[in-house]
């Protein structure tokens, strides 16, 4: 059975009442129950947590999965705070025991310290910015995508762990012009693809 952490967090702030990636969060977790081959953890970062039990979720999981938006082109501050205080919680309790370096050559080898090897995620996130603001030459985002550019610390953050990546899912143009209907079937398509053929 492939255990499966889902971390929503997408956060209730401003105008921002966190729908869209409680969907996709809900979404996640519907279509892991309807497949018996998987069992399922989830966490809400507007919700309380214990930075000890999250802890355990991680080190639990075979594939943890995230869902962020993504706000002046960063993670909210909520999903970066429950980050910070549960990796650093996570520290030689199964998320990292270092930084990866020794004395003897404190050069190499940085961010290869990570006690999740074996593991894998997965991110999902959601923008304002149309997909052609990261594709069109002259654009916003000079044709760098989500992953390559606003999302290339988080991945950095996750190899640090020693998780592999699976292919991520990125859903634009949320704000003004959502199709949710046809984000949730694309969506349900990508995991079918990943983790049942």
């Amino acid at each position: 059975m492939k255990k499966i952490f889902i971390i929503n967090g997408g956060q209730k702030f401003g105008h921002s009442g966190g729908r869209f990636n409680e969907t996709i969060a809900n979404a996640t977790a519907d279509f892991f129950h309807k497949h018996a081959d998987f069992e399922v953890k989830s966490t809400n970062i507007n919700d309380d947590y214990n930075p000890a039990q999250e802890v355990e979720n991680f080190v639990w999981a075979d594939v943890i999965i995230y869902h962020t938006p993504i706000w002046w082109m960063q993670l909210p501050f909520g999903f970066k705070k429950y980050i910070d205080v549960v990796f650093t919680e996570g520290h030689t309790k199964g998320i990292y025991k270092s930084d990866g370096r020794s004395s003897a050559n404190p050069t190499i080898n940085y961010g290869t310290g990570g006690m999740l090897h074996g593991k894998k995620y997965m991110v999902t996130s959601s923008w304002n910015a149309p997909k052609e603001a990261f594709t069109l030459p002259g654009e916003f985002f000079n044709q760098h995508s989500v992953d390559e550019g606003a999302l290339f610390g988080f991945h950095r953050m996750n190899a640090f762990t020693g998780m592999l990546p699976l292919e991520s899912m990125h859903f634009h143009d949320i704000e003004k012009n959502a199709d949710v209907e046809k984000d949730l079937k694309s969506y349900n398509d990508h995991l079918t693809t990943l983790f049942i053929n």
